[in-house]
């Protein structure tokens, strides 16, 4: 009987199988599950044109937005003014572009503030528990007790009016929440099996917290992110509007919207342009947030 010759060895300087493609095959299901989720897709979509439009606004914008035009004021929408003008001759579109990009920095800014300050507490709490857990969760709960925009509204009149204190008080109303989110995932992930072997080898606190337990929950931190999002943007809104935020002439669209109250009924333009881009903006972020909670959920699979 003759025997079938054994496979040949692997040459010593082949190259072995590489973690990239496992992660490459996770990029492509994810994408797959992205095209099949048209709600995602459309928030995606729209998103990007948000940013875009937040980092060519002056390229864009086919006037200044903040230089008036008397013999053009409240002009209707036309060629020469595609979304009108306001009471002082300016263009609106120009403000609506230059506005976007006042949002999508405090909505972007704010965020990653409350993650910074946030994502560590957050650890430090569900991981130690006892006196940190306590100290955290009663700050945490003390900060929850007042409403996200009066919270926001109450820090930036402390700090004073202009965008960047209306970022920090976004961001700082925003912490809580990532906070909770944290200590919760902290909570889950340092119960499971992997963390265990991690401290029988002797790892460190911070090797299994920057690790293993902040990776594993970067997931979820990402969703909590894409909806903080939106909430920044409406935050955003409602300082300028009360004049706590961006200060005129500079464009914003809580400027706008504020600008356009005397004039709702004879241009009603000045108005419906700005409220509706906060509408988008704001859709397009929690449909994107939504999509991505769907395709990193491995339960989500099937959808």
């Amino acid at each position: 009987m003759t025997l079938a010759p054994s496979p040949a060895p692997a040459a010593a300087g082949a190259p072995a199988a590489r973690p990239s493609s496992g992660r490459a095959a996770r990029l492509a299901t994810s994408l797959r599950r992205l095209r099949r989720n048209r709600p995602a897709l459309v928030g995606a979509v729209l998103a990007a044109v948000f940013v875009l439009v937040a980092l060519l606004a002056p390229l864009l914008a086919p006037y200044d937005p903040a230089r008036p035009d008397f013999d053009a004021a409240l002009a209707e929408p036309s060629w020469s003014h595609w979304l009108g003008t306001d009471d002082l001759g300016r263009d609106q579109l120009s403000r609506v572009l230059v506005g976007v990009t006042a949002s999508m920095q405090v909505g972007v800014a704010s965020v990653l503030l409350a993650f910074v300050v946030a994502v560590p507490l957050g650890l430090v709490a569900g991981y130690y528990g006892r006196f940190a857990d306590t100290v955290v969760s009663r700050l945490t709960d003390t900060m929850l007790a007042f409403p996200f925009l009066v919270l926001a509204v109450g820090l930036a009149a402390v700090l004073g009016p202009s965008l960047t204190n209306a970022t920090i008080a976004i961001g700082i109303s925003q912490i809580p929440g990532i906070v909770r989110v944290t200590r919760a995932e902290t909570l889950r992930l340092k119960h499971l099996d992997y963390v265990g072997a991690a401290t029988a080898n002797g790892a460190g606190d911070g090797v299994i917290l920057f690790r293993h337990i902040l990776p594993n929950a970067t997931s979820t931190l990402i969703v909590q992110a894409t909806v903080g999002i939106p909430s920044a943007i409406i935050g955003e809104a409602v300082l300028s509007f009360l004049g706590l935020g961006v200060q005129p002439p500079s464009p914003s669209l809580g400027v706008m919207l504020s600008s356009a109250q005397p004039f709702i009924a004879d241009a009603p333009w000045m108005a419906v342009f700005p409220g509706l881009v906060i509408v988008l903006a704001t859709l397009a972020f929690n449909l994107l947030g939504d999509g991505v909670r769907d395709i990193l959920d491995p339960r989500g699979g099937s959808r």
